[in-house]
């Protein structure tokens, strides 16, 4: 039996156990998916553990993904551009870090037919998964990007080409997609949006990284205002599937996407 996880702080809301014992049930794979809560000041000891316990691979969330860069021994090519890692693989004790963040977002803007070449996207937050929207972002060609967020000292860890404003500095913006990527209207803090509907009146789609709840107040605010909504879970499931993937070195079939996404729905 190989053990799989999932690293953070507070977990009880993740659906990532689920998707991913699915998988391995629909595979004939032996292997269990844990959630792994984790202190902040027991993170560094932990990522030693990983290799201890022979665990095969870990998924890594809020606010841990910039933080446990330093203590792996490799990072992917996407991972280093990004400055992120979501995805660790244990293989005979050397930790890869990898961002699957950014293949996830990928395949849910494609299979919402979001296009965003030659267009302005704005993102709400800076943090590691708001890095792996910025450079999906840039390689799909948008025209102008802009990150939003509440303590402008983060502009000095962005590349040139993001503008960094502040959330008063929004008013003045009108673009194609709004991006949340903030925990703002997560589970259980429901019922909040991070932005007003005077703000989200000025794009045609929203785009919410939140998964639980499935709509949250961004995106009902969206509907109400009659534009394209798309919520995180297809997002999660991408990421999910491109992390089972790398840890098992395999191709696995969109036909095996669909069966965990009815699964979950139900």
């Amino acid at each position: 039996m190989d053990y799989y996880g999932l690293i953070g702080v507070k977990l009880s809301h993740s659906l990532s156990p689920k998707i991913h014992n699915k998988i391995f049930e629909i595979l004939n794979i032996q292997a269990m998916y844990k959630l792994f809560e984790i202190p902040t000041e027991d993170i560094h000891s932990c990522i030693n553990t990983i290799r201890i316990l022979k665990i095969k691979g870990v998924n890594v969330t809020i606010p841990y993904k910039q933080l446990i860069i330093e203590d792996l021994d490799e990072l992917s090519i996407e991972a280093k551009r990004i400055g992120a890692v979501n995805t660790i693989v244990n293989h005979n004790g050397i930790l890869t870090g990898y961002n699957t963040d950014y293949f996830g977002f990928k395949a849910m803007l494609l299979k919402n037919s979001i296009d965003i070449t030659g267009k302005t996207a704005v993102v709400l937050g800076t943090g590691g998964s708001a890095r792996a929207v910025l450079t999906c972002l840039k390689d799909l060609e948008a025209k102008k990007i802009f990150s939003v967020t509440r303590d402008m000292q983060e502009k000095k860890s962005m590349p040139d080409d993001i503008e960094v404003i502040d959330y008063n500095e929004l008013k003045n913006i009108k673009g194609y997609v709004l991006i949340n990527t903030t925990p703002v209207g997560m589970y259980p803090k429901a019922g909040l949006s991070p932005v007003s509907e005077n703000i989200i009146d000025n794009y045609e789609c929203l785009v919410d990284l939140i998964y639980n709840p499935k709509e949250t107040e961004f995106l009902r605010l969206g509907k109400k205002l009659e534009k394209f909504t798309c919520g995180g879970l297809h997002m999660l499931l991408w990421q999910a599937f491109k992390a089972q993937e790398i840890w098992q070195h395999i191709k696995i079939n969109e036909e095996i996407f669909f069966k965990v996404f009815d699964a979950l729905n139900k």
